[in-house]
């Protein structure tokens, strides 16, 4: 696994879009704060840039680097989160414009996948995260059930979980505001 976290990286760090395994299917990726890398995915992904993307996080701590008002608790409360959980909050900052949606709030998933958890922490920034399909796909649960055209226009393809068929459910989704009133939009 390092040895492809490596390779992964070194793409990323250089503004490259990846196809790699998550905690919950096949995803797109990219340095979160690279604003072309996204607008590439938007491209690639045929999607209207008004819908934003997911950022995976390693840690709840990052959290508060990216959000202006979490409720005082939110580490507790993503803590707790047993299964794949993704969390709209809002008042983003320091990400591109072309990330946050036109509310100002941003979708954030701490994730507990061992890969994505180390692709992170070595980028020290958040990573793009998108389902691997054209938009109004469906989303894969393994490799083989990727578009090859979406194979063949990313950058890198990791090699890591590719025998693997994923749930192929994606995460659960809730709206969180800085009172910590939690709305479930997708459960």
């Amino acid at each position: 696994m390092n040895t492809e976290v490596n390779k992964v990286l070194s793409v990323v760090e250089r503004g490259g879009i990846i196809l790699y395994p998550t905690d919950t299917i096949w995803g797109l990726g990219c340095d979160a704060t690279n604003s072309e890398a996204i607008a590439r995915i938007y491209d690639l992904k045929k999607r209207n840039d008004t819908k934003s993307l997911i950022i995976l996080l390693a840690e709840p701590k990052d959290i508060f680097r990216y959000v202006a008002d979490p409720p005082l608790d939110i580490m507790g409360i993503v803590r707790a989160f047993e299964e794949p959980t993704t969390v709209i909050y809002d008042r983003a900052v320091d990400l591109p414009d072309n990330l946050v949606h036109a509310d100002g709030s941003i979708a954030i998933r701490v994730t507990k996948d061992p890969f994505c958890k180390m692709l992170i922490k070595r980028m020290k920034k958040p990573l793009v995260s998108t389902s691997a399909n054209i938009s109004g796909q469906p989303s894969p649960r393994s490799f083989s059930d990727i578009n090859t055209a979406i194979k063949e226009s990313v950058d890198y393809c990791a090699d890591y979980r590719r025998d693997e068929e994923m749930n192929g459910r994606p995460s659960r989704i809730l709206k969180i505001n800085a009172e910590g009133h939690i709305t479930i939009l997708r459960d």
